[in-house]
């Protein structure tokens, strides 16, 4: 186990209940991190809220306020400078990343997905999921890439799709295993156990 806690930068559009779920385990010491910044888009996000609560500082930066993607990305850049980040967590964030961004920290950002990825990528995946009739989902966390949730898988946990899920039944069912796979996940992370070989990530002894 890596000694040195990673340093972990929150990004998050709304509630945050995935961030919270990794502070608690940081705080814990279930995973070798620290949070020190949460960052969102929306500066009237809960996420805020809950990360002033926790003594974590806190940034907003609105893609409103600039003229382009890439001005955007490079605020979010300049914002989370200071703290120094080793690993950015997208939890919730809602906005597809691009090279701006993800060059500054290769193979740095991991991303939780609510669905079996390749299935399902991008927006309302558990109505996708629901409308297609599949009887199982769940959950993925991956590496991010240029692309929509298509970068290397760390970890998956399958979910049952029952035939009366709605979108909400499906999502409120997924939650609580998005936390944990993301908690096991980043565990490994933070203690240098992963390696990305031809795309595939693998688990080091």
């Amino acid at each position: 186990m890596n000694s040195v806690r990673k340093r972990i930068a929150i990004f998050a559009s709304g509630r945050g209940s995935n961030a919270e779920a990794l502070y608690q385990a940081m705080q814990a010491g279930e995973v070798n991190g620290e949070v020190v910044v949460v960052v969102s888009d929306y500066s009237t996000a809960a996420v805020l809220t809950k990360a002033q609560a926790w003594g974590v500082p806190t940034v907003a930066v609105e893609r409103k306020s600039y003229g382009s993607k890439e001005d955007f990305e490079q605020a979010l850049l300049d914002a989370i400078a200071p703290y120094t980040p080793d690993v950015v967590v997208l939890a919730g964030f809602m906005r597809l990343l691009g090279p701006t961004f993800i060059n500054a920290y290769p193979n740095q950002i991991v991303n939780i997905h609510p669905a079996l990825l390749p299935s399902f990528p991008g927006l309302h995946a558990q109505r996708q999921a629901v409308e297609a009739g599949v009887k199982v989902s769940g959950c993925t966390v991956h590496f991010v890439d240029y692309g929509m949730d298509s970068g290397p898988i760390i970890m998956q946990t399958a979910v049952p799709v029952m035939a009366d899920d709605t979108e909400d039944s499906l999502a409120a069912r997924i939650l609580p295993y998005e936390h944990a796979t993301y908690k096991r996940a980043l565990a490994l992370l933070c203690d240098d156990k992963l390696e990305i070989i031809n795309r595939i990530v693998h688990v080091k002894p």
